[in-house]
């Protein structure tokens, strides 16, 4: 490994990655990369991506989300060539050797390490309910990570919570059109959204702000120290759902257009 490379394995380690999980990753990487060109000027989005491998160790598995929105427009969805739409950093690990595409048509993830293979062939109908890879990473006891970005703008992972529960602000809508294989074969497909309701807008920071205060964040917040956060899943489920449950969700998860 290079120098710049164990630098950044130590800041993954000391922000809560450890070895052998399961971890999803959001991420901005601008700041890193910055920072890994003044230590490298060589160096770039293979080295940040091989530092998280590297940190999450031979056992460990990655997460990155791919999810695109152009499905929902009409635009074919081919799991062998749609791109992310949620920075370079998934981009890189779309295209890494041995990554494994999970298939739904707008939330889709590449997933890298020694979990991968339980992912392979997954075109979950929910984005985020029982059947998605949210679950499946809850199922593994497993954790996320967001680097140098703000809950609002990374933790969709609130939506699944949301779905789970069946929280009255949003409901179901399905989603039809071509979807491609990995061999090329179309096919008509159809994929569900839990929405949010007529008025409503997503406003989770504050939810945010009570995970830290429960100590459930582990690292740094965005733009300080490495800008890596971590959290366990299930943890993050318990106390998000808890809100739910208690009728606290408006000012916690979401707002009402009309109060804005």
């Amino acid at each position: 490994m290079s120098a710049i490379v164990d630098e950044l394995v130590r800041d993954w380690r000391q922000a809560g990655v450890g070895e052998g999980d399961v971890l999803l990753l959001h991420s901005k990487t601008s700041r890193l990369l910055r920072r890994v060109l003044r230590a490298d000027r060589s160096a770039g989005l293979p080295e940040i991506l091989n530092s998280f491998l590297q940190a999450l160790g031979p056992d460990g598995t990655l997460l990155l989300p791919l999810f695109n929105f152009q499905f929902t427009q009409g635009t074919p969805f081919d799991i062998r060539h749609t791109i992310s739409e949620m920075g370079a950093l998934t981009e890189a690990g779309r295209a890494y050797s041995g990554a494994v595409r999970t298939g739904h048509a707008i939330y889709s993830f590449a997933v890298i390490g020694a979990e991968a293979e339980r992912f392979r062939g997954l075109a979950n109908f929910t984005s985020y309910g029982a059947d998605s890879p949210f679950q499946m990473l809850r199922d593994l006891g497993g954790k996320i990570a967001v680097l140098d970005l703000p809950d609002q703008n990374a933790m969709t992972i609130y939506h699944h919570f949301e779905e789970i529960v069946e929280a009255p602000y949003r409901y179901h809508k399905v989603f039809r059109g071509e979807w491609l294989d990995e061999r090329g074969l179309a096919q008509w497909r159809e994929f569900d959204i839990y929405v949010r309701g007529e008025g409503v807008v997503t406003h989770v920071d504050p939810m945010g702000e009570i995970l830290w205060e429960k100590g459930l964040y582990s690292g740094d917040r965005p733009g300080e120290g490495c800008g890596l956060r971590v959290i366990d899943a299930n943890a993050m489920f318990d106390a998000t759902v808890d809100v739910i449950r208690k009728g606290q969700a408006l000012g916690h998860l979401y707002l009402k257009e009309s109060d804005l």
